[in-house]
């Protein structure tokens, strides 16, 4: 019995040996690496490194130009937060409790356009919302007004920007909370008919706090894949123009590390940003799995 449980144990090591290797390889030495370079002032090709400390993470919060891009990120969070958490989150709840049928097209309908890639996504929108040619500004002409060249405004590319992921995400957060919804015991929401509860209190005191797990990591995914998938029309659109205006902090590590060679300063701000995705991971698994396990 001893030496069968040996073999297990040893044929488990085996086989996960390929994936830790992989894993440390391609994660873990960059990370550390990272870490490494986010204490020197270095433009990537020069033979030598020079130690400045902490100045680099200094500088994320002392320069102006930084401090703005950590400024767009907090508005970028909000935006997508009210347009691909709680929006999505109030119509699964409206197509759960107040209309109750179609569910399974409203599912297709919405879940479409995350099967795009995100740079046809960016394109289509860049050219609808073309303030001198595109269709909308045309239909606006018709009726009197103009169209405002949002490019040049750094408040108003975010908001395109946001809607262009939103365009990609809304339909999986929507399937993934009218899914949470649709779990909850129905003999619990007939009860509530029978005492003839509103449904705005069946909604707030039942459905709220026994969806609140999914809801949580939808949330949580929101942010995450949001500040992810926004590098991309940022990309194609903007630049992160005008003056830093529609920039974030995955896209200013990006135009530091590759563009301006400060490699020292994408390295602090790639640390900064895998320590917020760390603690959302803690939150995740906290809050999440743990309360998942414990109805298990």
């Amino acid at each position: 019995m001893h030496n069968n449980d040996h073999k297990r144990k040893l044929l488990v090591t085996v086989y996960l040996l390929p994936t830790v290797a992989i894993l440390f390889i391609f994660m873990v030495i960059p990370i550390i690496y990272t870490f490494y370079l986010s204490f020197f002032d270095w433009n990537l090709i020069a033979p030598t490194k020079k130690f400045v400390g902490l100045e680099n993470y200094i500088t994320i919060f002392t320069d102006s130009v930084n401090r703005k891009v950590l400024l767009n990120t907090v508005f970028y969070i909000v935006l997508l937060l009210a347009l691909n958490f709680i929006l999505p989150y109030f119509i699964a709840i409206v197509v759960q409790f107040f209309i109750g049928k179609m569910k399974g097209p409203y599912k297709v309908i919405f879940f479409i356009p995350s099967i795009f890639s995100l740079v046809v996504g960016a394109m289509l929108f860049s050219w609808i919302m073309n303030p001198v040619s595109g269709p909308l500004a045309i239909v606006m002409k018709m009726v009197g007004f103009s169209l405002p060249n949002w490019t040049n405004s750094g408040g108003m590319a975010i908001v395109i920007i946001c809607l262009i992921t939103n365009w990609k995400v809304f339909g999986y957060n929507f399937v993934l909370l009218l899914t949470g919804l649709g779990a909850i015991p129905k003999n619990l929401i007939d009860a509530t008919k029978i005492d003839r509860i509103p449904k705005w209190r069946v909604i707030w005191n039942i459905v709220l706090p026994l969806n609140k797990s999914i809801a949580l990591y939808v949330l949580i995914l929101t942010i995450v894949q949001g500040l992810q998938f926004v590098f991309t029309p940022i990309s194609v659109i903007t630049q992160g123009g005008p003056y830093y205006g529609s920039s974030n902090i995955l896209y200013h590590t990006y135009l530091n590390a590759f563009v301006l060679y400060k490699t020292g300063n994408a390295s602090a701000l790639a640390m900064l940003t895998f320590i917020i995705f760390l603690v959302l991971l803690y939150a995740e698994m906290k809050f999440v799995e743990g309360k998942s396990n414990n109805y298990a």
